[in-house]
């Protein structure tokens, strides 16, 4: 298994220190969620034309890999739903360019008022798109496990009716065991489409959750790295550490070691 952290965990840093900082401590990758302030990926400065060369090469001489690019399309809304392919296009384009195996999008939210059925349906409609966009180009299109599109069998449901071969799941482990589902199941029903993973801690409050660093939490990480070892997963584990939007959070020089000191003795 590799290992990356998002860029969430370090929304301040420039993308030189990003990259100095994944190498110094040992990871393998980084997954991208905005740079340098620029949340809509083929609009940040690394990646525009005139420096993609120049940044594919300083990650090449450091060792690093890009293993997902992080959209915020989401189909569950019909305004937002024309947008999100546009952007989801965009961001496989670029990660062709990245060499990036993936791009993350959400399903995300069953309004009130809507049915399970109906969302689900427009979700797949969603992700069949992105997905046959997507063939031929050696990206897969993840639905992250997020929102209350967070259980196997909404999920399942959503890619029984998605007909691309070029769309999985990004499994993120807070969101299916914070809503009620033990990760034997999460994993035994989706492992089939299982290509990422994002590692994530939280605690569990009457007014809701607090995240955390990773092993501080209530999410039993031991147990879902365990679970991928014993069933061969050998992809990403993803710190997905929210610094953006939480600021009380750890800043990116403690959570970054800490998170790596803490994954390489499970894995």
């Amino acid at each position: 298994m590799k290992i990356a952290f998002q860029t969430l965990a370090s929304p301040n840093w420039s993308w030189e220190q990003t990259l100095n900082a994944a190498a110094q401590l040992g990871y393998d990758g980084i997954e991208l969620r905005g740079v340098e302030g620029e949340m809509y990926l083929p609009r940040a400065r690394p990646f525009l034309p005139e420096n993609i060369e120049q940044t594919l090469l300083d990650l090449q001489q450091k060792g690093l890999e890009i293993c997902c690019l992080d959209t915020s399309c989401a189909f569950h809304n019909e305004e937002k739903y024309r947008a999100s392919i546009l952007e989801g296009k965009d961001a496989i384009d670029l990660a062709v360019k990245l060499q990036a195996p993936y791009i993350r999008v959400f399903g995300d939210i069953i309004p009130e008022g809507a049915s399970e059925a109906e969302i689900a349906g427009t979700i797949a409609s969603g992700l069949t798109e992105l997905g046959l966009y997507a063939e031929g180009t050696g990206v897969t299109v993840l639905l992250e496990t997020h929102g209350d599109i967070n259980n196997h069998r909404i999920i399942k449901h959503i890619l029984d009716q998605t007909d691309s071969s070029s769309v999985g799941v990004l499994w993120d482990f807070e969101h299916p065991y914070l809503h009620g589902e033990e990760p034997e199941l999460t994993y035994r029903e989706l492992a089939p489409y299982i290509k990422h993973t994002h590692v994530k801690d939280a605690i569990k409050g009457e007014d809701g959750k607090k995240l955390c660093l990773i092993g501080d939490g209530d999410v039993p990480v031991p147990q879902i790295v365990s679970i991928l070892k014993e069933n061969g997963y050998n992809g990403w584990l993803s710190l997905e550490y929210e610094k953006k939007w939480a600021p009380y959070l750890e800043e990116p020089e403690v959570s970054l070691p800490a998170y790596m000191s803490y994954i390489k003795k499970l894995v």
